[in-house]
């Protein structure tokens, strides 16, 4: 029998999507809903969206504005859907992925299957030690000034599903709603926080920068992570040749790139004797720099490696000191602050560790002078006696070392006090 619906979208897809959702958390949108919310009246909620977008009367609520501080003293503005709303993107991302897929670049690696920061970090690094020069690209306010014809022209090159087309449109057109309640229309962009917004960025970057430079530059290499993109130049002459075609395509895209953010690397190391005044850039959390470091029989050379970025260290710094606020959960126990913080740390080492781990002590340091503040609010014997907190939590460390997952990289904090 036909369906009497306008678009035929299966459940079984938006039961998906709501796992999705699940599984990536997040906070409540303009109507204050948590998941939990949601799920106290799970099937009733995924029926409505399911019949509202399979009937073709689903419009989406604003999206509620969340600025967040940049370290350059600017503002980021997130964009947050309700609950509802993430579920019905994550219906079409879960459309519309399997479809695009095939046909992205394999150095792109922002939001992708499979893909993650780490494998575009290792590309990198290989590439730094083949070329000499690394073009930087900052593009100013990507996802703020994305134009919205051109997306759609975009997504109309991998499928006229009639339903897809039309909650994109929609989507892109949503208000958004400030915690004042105010509404502001949006006639460029799609915000940052939205489910279908990084799959929209790289259907947009597929054909308006990978897609190019494979043609253009046949023989240019290239890492992309959503917005943040690394080119690799053998020579000043072709960076700047190159710098110059990149710039005149984006503009035709009605994109720029960040005067001051947008930078010409030389990747220094002991076998490469010219000079250049920017000799360094920062890249998912990592700076790649000239360092330090030996061979397989010991002897020091200069490497253009990357480690965690001192913007990424001080960020991680600020986390532990305003989000953990251990000085005030003095009704845990160590154990208990153990067993909530070594995720958290794990996915830190994990990811800020892969290259260069020792560069991340700094953080690793922080965690334990603050576990030390903690032992000094908790416990009335190291009230205002600092030294004797410390010597107490290395013999902790020594007798128990892997009771907080960095113990075991710190050696020092485990050896006899």
């Amino acid at each position: 029998m036909k369906s009497a619906k306008a678009f035929d979208i299966p459940k079984a897809m938006v039961w998906d999507a709501y796992k999705d959702v699940k599984r990536s958390g997040g906070g409540p949108g303009v109507d204050g809903q948590t998941m939990e919310d949601f799920e106290s009246d799970l099937k009733n909620g995924l029926y409505k969206i399911w019949n509202r977008m399979s009937s073709g009367s689903y419009f989406p609520p604003p999206v509620l504005r969340v600025n967040i501080p940049k370290a350059d003293g600017g503002i980021r503005e997130l964009g947050v859907p309700t609950i509802s709303d993430r579920i019905a993107q994550a219906t079409v991302k879960r459309y519309l992925e399997p479809l695009v897929e095939p046909y992205f670049h394999e150095d792109s690696y922002g939001y992708r299957p499979g893909r993650s920061a780490l494998d575009a970090l290792t590309r990198t690094r290989e590439r730094c030690w083949r070329d000499d020069w690394v073009l930087d690209l900052d593009i100013k306010g990507f996802f703020d000034t994305l134009d919205h014809a051109l997306v759609k022209r975009a997504v109309r090159r991998f499928t006229t599903c009639p339903w897809v087309l039309l909650y994109i449109e929609r989507w892109l057109q949503a208000d958004v709603q400030g915690k004042d309640g105010k509404l502001q229309t949006r006639q460029m962009g799609t915000p940052q926080g939205g489910v279908i917004s990084p799959l929209l960025a790289n259907i947009f970057l597929h054909l308006g920068f990978d897609q190019w430079m494979m043609d253009t530059f046949p023989s240019t290499h290239f890492e992309r992570y959503a917005d943040d993109i690394v080119v690799h130049c053998r020579s000043r002459k072709q960076v700047e040749w190159i710098k110059e075609r990149i710039e005149h395509r984006l503009q035709l895209c009605k994109l720029t790139l960040h005067p001051e953010k947008t930078r010409v690397v030389y990747c220094k190391d002991s076998s490469r004797t010219g000079n250049w005044p920017c000799q360094s850039f920062d890249f998912l959390g990592y700076r790649f720099r000239p360092r330090s470091a030996r061979n397989r029989r010991g002897e020091l050379f200069v490497s253009f490696s990357p480690a965690i970025s001192p913007k990424a260290s001080r960020n991680l710094r600020q986390h532990i000191r305003r989000q953990w606020k251990l000085t005030a959960r003095t009704q845990y126990s160590l154990s208990d602050l153990a067993h909530r913080l070594n995720p958290v740390i794990a996915g830190w080492i994990n990811y800020y560790g892969r290259f260069c781990r020792s560069a991340l002590h700094s953080v690793l340091n922080h965690i334990n002078i603050t576990l030390v503040g903690w032992a000094m609010r908790k416990f009335k014997r190291f009230y205002r006696r600092r030294t004797r907190a410390h010597v107490w939590l290395k013999g902790v460390a020594r007798r128990d070392p892997r009771l907080f997952v960095h113990w075991q990289y710190q050696g020092w904090m485990t050896r006899a006090v």
